[in-house]
């Protein structure tokens, strides 16, 4: 039998216990738009709409480690990470100096800038939670000779 095809990530989960300070940070900061939100619970964020969406889901480990209730209308398994994750977004190469100075501007730390061995850039900063936050050039996945897009 063939494995099925994924069409790529949907969805990418960080967990946080003050959704106020993510939702801050991730709207102020990062720029990104709040789709949806439950005090306490979640607060979602649209990182890419096209050609396919992709999202942010900023869970309180605390709501989501409670099983559903019986008869919940969306039964989602309970789930939940303690400590600092880590979440990758990508960015044009050619931008990479402007983030850099944004960030230092809003007072966000940069813990490390630095080239990969293919000679791609990435810049690693923490959010609000303590979660590790990449901004790369999409390259540092590609397939030796590939150019930068």
């Amino acid at each position: 039998m063939t494995i099925p095809p994924l069409l790529g990530t949907l969805e990418t989960a960080l967990y946080a216990d003050d959704l106020d300070a993510a939702r801050m940070f991730w709207t102020d900061i990062m720029g990104l738009e709040e789709i949806v939100s439950v005090p306490g619970r979640h607060v979602f964020f649209r990182t890419v709409d096209q050609p396919r969406p992709q999202v942010l889901l900023v869970f309180n480990p605390e709501a989501t480690e409670v099983p559903p209730k019986a008869d919940a209308d969306q039964p989602v398994p309970p789930h939940g990470a303690r400590g600092p994750g880590h979440a990758c977004l990508a960015v044009a190469p050619e931008a990479l100096d402007r983030w850099r100075a944004h960030l230092e501007n809003h007072g966000i730390g940069i813990e490390a800038d630095f080239l990969w061995p293919n000679g791609r850039r990435s810049l690693y900063f923490r959010d609000p939670a303590g979660n590790s936050i990449e901004l790369a050039d999409p390259a540092i996945w590609a397939p030796k000779g590939v150019p930068s897009t």
